[in-house]
């Protein structure tokens, strides 16, 4: 009977501790706990600068408004869409999950918020494979994470923790980018809309895993209008937006809006909001004026017509004024674009966030 009733105390010990450390470690004054992020290149703030692949920004002219100048890895002339959802949310910017050393005190890392976004991810594992985390192993390493958070905390700590944190996608141009240059060469075996059904249907798995690992609160940010990108627009002769690929990104959205709907219903306990980024840019891009811009076709940096035959690298020119490009380079936005659709994201109303926005999300 003395070692049962040690063993049980010793269990009541261990589990008062774990609740005693994880209330001292998530006591900020943020919003939520903790921000875990999943993506691509729009919310990457590190984890390729970790791989052997040619897709990086740790160099300039990126980084050239960050914080000291610093080309971090962000795909940026400063800050990204991450970074300002840390802002607003009151937690610091989560770090990238490659940049985090093994240590007895990861854990503490983890409770804080973690990034796996990676420049070039996609939703399907054959896109730019080998060159980044695809979404898959970004899962697979939150899954790391969570199984260090329960074992840290208890189970019912870190679902609870979990629970109360933000989890954040920016997925999907990568996939849809591929498929358009597919579609100049002529080499497609699906249709658009089954294309975008193929994608929806990996992503379902990939969220309901997620959900599976604690996930409760989840935003999710739309693409862009892929073909308004400075690199697709190069490549046709009036310089307008690639219509194909614009259609595609509206297929997209609309199957994640669905699907995010389709989960609520399914799972019950899960929350969302999402952001059809799409509507706000061009929004920006039939009106700049309004939005504080004069440029909405070229590229701020790199080099050619229109700034997109190359990428922002150390040779390229770039702008003097960042602040009225609406994209730093062939494919992302300025620093002063992503705080703009961020702000939408985080405090804008239907149609452009349903069906609520990620303050209201985040105080549930």
């Amino acid at each position: 009977m003395a070692s049962l009733f040690y063993s049980r105390g010793v269990g009541s010990c261990v589990l008062f501790l774990g609740w005693w450390w994880f209330h001292l470690m998530g006591s900020g004054e943020g919003m939520v706990p903790a921000m875990y992020v999943f993506g691509d290149s729009l919310a990457d703030v590190g984890n390729n600068n970790h791989l052997e692949t040619l897709l990086k920004a740790n160099f300039p002219h990126n980084g050239i408004d960050y914080p000291g100048r610093k080309a971090t890895g962000r795909f940026s002339n400063g800050k990204n869409s991450a970074d300002f959802l840390a802002e607003k949310l009151g937690v610091p910017t989560s770090p990238p999950y490659l940049s985090i050393p093994s240590s007895s005190n990861r854990t503490d890392a983890f409770l804080h918020g973690v990034s796996f976004a990676s420049g070039g991810a996609g939703i399907l594992d054959s896109t730019n494979s080998g060159q980044c985390l695809t979404f898959n192993k970004q899962i697979d390493y939150y899954s790391t994470v969570y199984g260090a958070l329960v074992q840290q905390l208890g189970s019912a700590p870190a679902q609870e923790h979990l629970s109360k944190s933000i989890f954040v996608f920016i997925i999907g141009s990568n996939d849809l980018l591929n498929y358009v240059k597919s579609s100049s060469s002529k080499n497609l075996k699906s249709t658009p809309q089954q294309f975008v059904d193929s994608l929806i249907s990996s992503l379902r798995g990939q969220l309901k895993r997620i959900y599976n690992l604690g996930a409760r609160k989840l935003a999710f940010i739309g693409t862009g209008p892929v073909g308004c990108c400075p690199s697709l627009r190069h490549q046709n002769k009036t310089k307008d937006c690639n219509v194909e690929a614009d259609y595609l990104s509206v297929l997209y959205d609309r199957g994640v809006a669905a699907l995010l709907q389709e989960l609520k219903s399914q799972l019950g306990d899960m929350s969302y909001s999402f952001f059809d980024t799409s509507s706000a840019l061009l929004e920006y891009i039939q009106k700049p004026a309004a939005y504080g811009f004069s440029e909405v076709k070229a590229a701020c940096c790199g080099l050619g017509d229109l700034n997109a035959k190359i990428a922002c690298i150390p040779i390229s020119t770039y702008c003097s004024n960042r602040k009225d490009h609406i994209f730093w380079d062939f494919y992302h936005p300025t620093e002063t674009t992503a705080g703009l659709l961020l702000s939408t994201a985080f405090d804008g109303t239907q149609p452009l966030v349903y069906p609520i926005n990620i303050r209201q999300l985040s105080a549930l």
